[in-house]
């Protein structure tokens, strides 16, 4: 059994409800410079992109992808993880995941131009129809965009968290059960229901008392808000999910993302043993509810 597997079941034993499951992916970064494992290389997709909230999902089924800037399937992924230079002007490819969404919708067909990360750093992308650019909406011609200016758009990109200057070559989603090799990842993403939530950060403060801040958007939640955000600084946070992870990923309705750096997984396993005696979560109202074969 790996560390991460171990550590997870650790967490699910000791929330006391038999056959419970919350899907999980775990990442590793590996940036420039630093050796990939050959398993690792092996988990490779070809003949297509994922995007990072399909990559997560897919993850959390048993599937194992290794995104490249080959083959991650959004823009604004990769400019989160260090896979581009958010300020290049040329597209990353022709055939992405989010930019054929707009290419579809546009009509243009072959005359179509994907967005280069450029656009989406000057929140061209986000802010579609502001910036008359209808070519990049997603939902026809009354799409309004995600922001109602330019400059809105350049604000909350401004906030989302990311690996820049780019020096990431490659970001590995794996599954608790890949075992191939034993990898600890960097962060851990859970796909969890409120009640589990509620339980999860209280076996954090147990040993800690530290709060949870949880800092979130709407877009880019995922790669930025669940794995950047946790990688860069070290804390756990916490999201309802983004566009992509609904529309593209199907999230489920009922569950929210967290982000967790291994040390803090660690720290919540360990405390959610220690305090069993005082957060009963088997008589949580909905606690049971997670017993189904889940799929984020």
């Amino acid at each position: 059994m790996t560390t991460a597997k171990n550590t997870y079941d650790k967490i699910i034993g000791a929330m006391n409800v038999e056959g419970l499951s919350i899907p999980t992916a775990c990442i590793k970064i590996y940036k420039a410079g630093e050796e990939i494992p050959q398993e690792v290389l092996d988990c490779e997709p070809t003949g297509l992109t994922l995007t990072s909230c399909q990559s997560a999902r897919q993850a959390s089924f048993g599937d194992n992808v290794l995104l490249t800037p080959d083959t991650i399937g959004c823009v604004a992924a990769a400019i989160s993880f260090g896979l581009v230079d958010a300020n290049k002007d040329q597209p990353m490819g022709d055939s992405l995941v989010y930019t054929d969404i707009m290419k579809e919708q546009s009509g243009l067909g072959g005359d179509f131009k994907p967005p280069s990360p450029k656009d989406f750093t000057d929140g061209v992308v986000y802010a579609c129809a502001a910036a008359n650019r209808p070519d990049l909406a997603l939902f026809g011609e009354n799409d309004t965009g995600r922001f109602q200016s330019v400059d809105a758009a350049r604000n909350a990109m401004s906030d989302m968290m990311a690996i820049q200057p780019s020096d990431t070559q490659a970001v590995f989603f794996y599954s608790l059960d890949f075992d191939d090799i034993d990898i600890t990842p960097d962060v851990v993403v859970m796909a969890a229901r409120p009640v589990e939530l509620t339980r999860i950060i209280q076996a954090y403060q147990f040993k800690t008392g530290r709060r949870v801040n949880a800092s979130m958007g709407g877009l880019r939640v995922v790669n930025s808000d669940l794995i950047v955000r946790p990688y860069l600084t070290g804390e756990m946070n916490i999201s309802t999910a983004c566009l992509g992870a609904r529309l593209i990923a199907k999230w489920d309705a009922d569950r929210m993302g967290v982000g967790v750096p291994w040390a803090q997984f660690e720290e919540i396993s360990d405390g959610m043993t220690a305090s069993m005696g005082g957060f009963p979560f088997e008589a949580y109202p909905g606690a049971k509810g997670g017993v189904a074969s889940v799929r984020a």
